[in-house]
C-alpha cells in the first residue's frame, strides 16, 4: 500500500464521521432546560431521534452523580455515525436544568411529559425536522409514550427497557430483591399512594423513598399503566429489551408487545439496563458495569434502531 495515501484515507474517514454538537435551550414557565443536539456534519438530516433519560437524577448522558456509564451519550453518537441526528436533554431539576424545578413538592410526572412535548414542538418548528422519533429509556419510556399520544408531530416511538406494569408494581418487585420482608413492609405505603393519598408519618428507614416532598410525584407516576397506554398509539412502535437487565425483566417488554401486537419486539442477548454487554445477572458484576463509561454500547442496540427507522432521511 502507498503510505502517502494513508493519511488522506484517514482524513476522509474522520470527516465522514464528524459530528456537529450544538447546545440548545428550551424556555419553560419555571426556567430553562438544556440539551445537546447532535447532527452529522455535511448533512441535512430530516429525521431526529429525541432521547429521554430514565428515572431519578439521570442526566442527558444517562449518568447520575456517582454512576457514570454514558449510555445515552454513546447512543446519540452511534446514531450520528449512521447519519441520524438526535436530541438529548437534562430533565427539569437535573444537572444543567436543575433551576427549572421550583421545588420537589410541586413536581409531577406530567411535567416531564409536557417538557418532552415542548421539545418535540421546538425541534419541528425551529429546526424543521420532518420526521421525529421519540426514544425513552426505563421511566423515560413511559414519558415518551405519553408524549407521543395524539401527537401528529411524532412519526415513531421506541421503548428501551420500558416496563409494562405500573411503577408501583415494578417497585415492589424490585424491593423483593432487597431482602426478606422489605417488600411486605413497604407495600402498605405504596398502596396508599396508589390510591392517591399522601402519608403524614413515614418511618425514618423509608424517608428517602417516601418523603412527603416526593409523594405527589409518586402518586402521579403510579397513575399510569404502560401496557394500557401503549394501546392508544397508532404509529410504528419498537420495543427493545436486554435479557440481562436486572431492573426490568423481558416479561415487561413482552407485556408491552402483547398490548400492541403490531409493534416490533427485539430482545437483545447479553444486554443490561444501561445498554452494555454483559453475560451475567450477578448484581455486583452488573453494578461494576453500570459505572464503566468506556464500555461500548451493545452493538445490536443501534442496529435494531437503525432497522426500525424510516429509510428516507
Amino acid at each position: 500500500m502507498n503510505h502517502r495515501i494513508l493519511p488522506i484515507v484517514i482524513l476522509i474517514l474522520f470527516y465522514a464521521f464528524a459530528i456537529n454538537a450544538q447546545e440548545v435551550q428550551l424556555e419553560t414557565a419555571t426556567g430553562t432546560l438544556y440539551g445537546t443536539l447532535l447532527i452529522p456534519e455535511n448533512t441535512s438530516p430530516e429525521m431526529l431521534v429525541l432521547l429521554h433519560a430514565g428515572s431519578g437524577p439521570t442526566d442527558r448522558d444517562g449518568n447520575q452523580a456517582f454512576i457514570k456509564n454514558n449510555s445515552l451519550k454513546l447512543l446519540a453518537e452511534a446514531l450520528a455515525e449512521n447519519g441520524i441526528a438526535s436530541l438529548r436533554y437534562d430533565k427539569r431539576g437535573i444537572a444543567a436544568s436543575s433551576a427549572a424545578m421550583t421545588s420537589e413538592e410541586t413536581l409531577l410526572f406530567e411535567d416531564y411529559v409536557h417538557d418532552l412535548r415542548a421539545w418535540i414542538e421546538k425541534m419541528s418548528r425551529e429546526y424543521m425536522f420532518k420526521s421525529l422519533i421519540v426514544a425513552g429509556h426505563s421511566e423515560g419510556a413511559l414519558i415518551g409514550l405519553l408524549a407521543c399520544k395524539d401527537n401528529p408531530l411524532v412519526s415513531r416511538y421506541i421503548s428501551i427497557a420500558g416496563p409494562g406494569r405500573p411503577a408501583n408494581e415494578l417497585l415492589l418487585t424490585q424491593l423483593k430483591d432487597q431482602g426478606p420482608g422489605v417488600a411486605e413492609m413497604v407495600a402498605p405505603y405504596i398502596n396508599e399512594l396508589k390510591q392517591g393519598n399522601t402519608i403524614d408519618t413515614i418511618p425514618v428507614s423509608l424517608s428517602a423513598l417516601f418523603r412527603p416532598s416526593v409523594q405527589p410525584y409518586l402518586i402521579s407516576w403510579f397513575r399510569y399503566t404502560p401496557a394500557e397506554e401503549i394501546k392508544n398509539l397508532t404509529i410504528p412502535i419498537l420495543i427493545l429489551q436486554g435479557d440481562k437487565d436486572i431492573q426490568v425483566a423481558v416479561s415487561e417488554a413482552e407485556m408491552l408487545h402483547n398490548a400492541a401486537p403490531d409493534s416490533r419486539l427485539v430482545v437483545i442477548k447479553n444486554m443490561n439496563h444501561v445498554l452494555k454487554k454483559i453475560k451475567t445477572t450477578d448484581k455486583k458484576e452488573q453494578l461494576k458495569n453500570y459505572g464503566q463509561p468506556n464500555i461500548p454500547l451493545h452493538k445490536k442496540l443501534t442496529k435494531a434502531i437503525i432497522r426500525f427507522l424510516p429509510e428516507s432521511q
